[in-house]
C-alpha cells in the first residue's frame, strides 16, 4: 500500500521536527535521490512501490554515485546538496527521511534494502542490526 504524498511529508516534517512541509521536501527529495543511487532492480522498485508516486520517481531516477557511499559520506553528500545544511542538519534530515522510509518498506523489504547498502546504514534508518 503506497503512502499518499501529505502523509509521507507530515510523517517526515514531524520526525525531522521542521516548520514546514516545503523543508520536509526538499529533505525527502535530496536524501531520496542519493538513496536511489546505492539500490538496484527488484528492491528499488519494490521501495519506489511503496512510496508517494512523485517521491517513488526521483527514487528511481537517482543522482548518480560513482560508488556506494559509506553511511558518513551519504550524510556528507546531503549536506551538500541542501543549501545552508552542515552535517549535523543533514544527519538530521537523512534520518527523518529514512526511517519515514522504512515503515513504509515494512521490514523485510528493509532488510534486502540493508543488504545492497554499505554497513551503517542500519542507523540512518533507525533500525539498528545487531553484531
Amino acid at each position: 500500500m503506497t503512502l499518499r504524498s501529505e502523509a509521507f511529508l507530515d510523517e517526515v516534517k514531524e520526525r525531522g521536527e521542521y516548520g514546514s512541509r516545503p523543508e520536509a521536501q526538499r529533505a525527502a527529495r535530496v536524501v531520496l535521490a542519493l538513496l536511489g543511487a546505492h539500490l538496484v532492480g527488484e528492491v528499488r522498485a519494490g521501495l519506489a512501490a511503496r512510496l508517494p508516486e512523485d517521491f517513488a520517481l526521483i527514487l528511481l531516477n537517482p543522482l548518480q554515485s560513482a560508488e556506494p557511499l559509506s553511511s558518513e559520506r551519504f550524510v556528507r553528500a546531503t549536506a551538500a546538496w541542501i543549501e545552508g545544511a552542515t552535517e549535523q542538519t543533514a544527519a538530521w534530515d537523512v534520518s527523518a527521511v529514512l526511517s519515514t522510509v522504512a515503515d513504509a518498506a515494512g521490514d523485510e523489504l528493509l532488510a534486502q534494502i540493508l543488504l545492497q547498502l554499505p554497513a551503517g546504514y542500519d542507523l540512518l534508518f533507525g533500525h539498528p542490526q545487531p553484531i
